[in-house]
């Protein structure tokens, strides 16, 4: 269960990041990988009303990683820094060439710490009331 713990630590560590790295570059890297063009952004798939289905994804990934981590002792810092990275990334986008602030994404960012947020706490609620 160690190991298993800390494989998912050292993968929340680095995917924390590689997502900082990739909101911070002026430009799309995974547009350059996959289509040699900084301009273009990949869609994994269609947004979701007016929020971003890419950002939602990151974030839910991010977030579940840092949830099997982490134990219950750290898991309101793990979801308070989940929270601020999710605005403070985005707001940075104001300062970034070729980046702008879009609301969509921040929406994106924050539902997606907020959906790992509820199911875990489901869990607890279900895990305690046994």
């Amino acid at each position: 269960m160690k190991k298993i713990t800390l494989l998912t630590k050292i993968m929340f560590h680095i995917c924390n990041i590689g997502l900082i790295i990739l909101y911070l570059y002026p430009g799309s890297i995974m547009g350059w990988l996959i289509y040699r063009d900084f301009q273009k952004q990949p869609q994994i798939t269609s947004d979701f009303l007016s929020v971003s289905s890419n950002h939602t994804y990151a974030f839910i990934i991010l977030s579940l990683l840092g949830v099997i981590s982490f134990n219950s002792k750290k898991i309101v810092i793990l979801f308070k820094y989940l929270f601020f990275i999710s605005i403070v990334l985005e707001v940075c986008h104001t300062l970034i060439p070729m980046r702008s602030f879009q609301y969509s994404d921040l929406f994106g960012n924050f539902l997606g710490v907020l959906l790992i947020f509820i199911l875990f706490n489901v869990y607890k609620f279900l895990k305690n009331y046994k």
